[in-house]
């Protein structure tokens, strides 16, 4: 009888489901903490850095120092202060490129920044965090900027909001539970039964108002995106300075981001007569 031999698979080697620590690059998956690590914070010192990681100052130093080869890594000599690079950007480009909600949203972005006037945004969820991924920015003197690849708390955005406001009770507790609603504005909502009034009326609405809650000056109005299984994929946004978005204007700015959050839902596959 002839024994048949199965072809290996490529890309992974035969033992490819063992995920035992002897299959772990110890320092590969040291940097990728430090990286993440950075990635949640805009910048930081090489001792806090230590002091948050439990790691020592030398260690980290060296695996800075590899990193910023590489260009996944900056130091601001001024200060001396650690931050994400612009490499690591490319890296998570390539992912972008491949992301199917990146490029239905890029003309639905670009016509919403024509017909508003105002900078049109895309984030997804991360964490405890909006990472925006794509923008349409405005060609106005004074404008919102939240390039691709920016950070912000879900508190304390619009896009953040906008997804909050679809979550559930229990998934609201331990959101709240474990996730400090640090203040960046006298405006910022830091009160959970504050943010919970918020959300609700959100939800009502179908969007939510970012009113310079991050920003000082800056509002910002959102709409959550859904795909095809009615799953909340994605937050759009339209944002500027509180002298043009003031809230004579917010009304109709609201109804033009909530057509465009169905429009990329109904491209993401949802269903027509489903709300975003």
């Amino acid at each position: 009888m002839t024994q048949s031999i199965q072809p290996a698979r490529r890309g992974r080697p035969r033992a490819f489901d063992d995920k035992t620590p002897q299959n772990v690059i110890k320092s590969l998956d040291r940097a990728i903490q430090v990286l993440e690590t950075l990635a949640g914070r805009d910048k930081a010192t090489l001792s806090a850095l230590a002091q948050d990681m439990g790691e020592s100052p030398a260690t980290l130093y060296r695996i800075l120092t590899t990193l910023q080869i590489r260009g996944l890594a900056d130091l601001d000599e001024t200060d001396q202060t650690w931050a994400v690079g612009a490499g690591a950007f490319l890296i998570g480009a390539a992912f972008l490129r491949r992301t199917a909600l990146v490029d239905v949203a890029r003309p639905i972005l670009r016509t919403l920044m024509e017909t508003t006037g105002e900078t049109a945004n895309l984030g997804v969820e991360r964490g405890d965090q909006v990472l925006f991924v794509s923008q349409a920015e405005t060609h106005a003197t004074i404008r919102a900027f939240f390039p691709p690849g920016s950070l912000s708390p879900l508190h304390a955005s619009g896009i953040g909001k906008a997804l909050l406001s679809r979550w559930g009770d229990a998934r609201l507790d331990r959101y709240f539970a474990k996730t400090p609603l640090e203040r960046f504005t006298p405006h910022t909502l830091t009160d959970p039964d504050a943010l919970r009034a918020d959300l609700r009326l959100t939800r009502d609405r179908g969007y939510a108002v970012d009113a310079e809650e991050k920003n000082i000056g800056m509002r910002c109005i959102a709409a959550p995106v859904t795909n095809a299984m009615g799953d909340i994929v994605a937050g759009l946004s339209v944002s500027g300075p509180t002298s043009r978005i003031d809230t004579e204007a917010s009304p109709a700015l609201a109804g033009e981001t909530l057509r465009a959050a169905h429009a990329l839902s109904r491209a993401m596959g949802a269903s027509p007569d489903a709300d975003a």
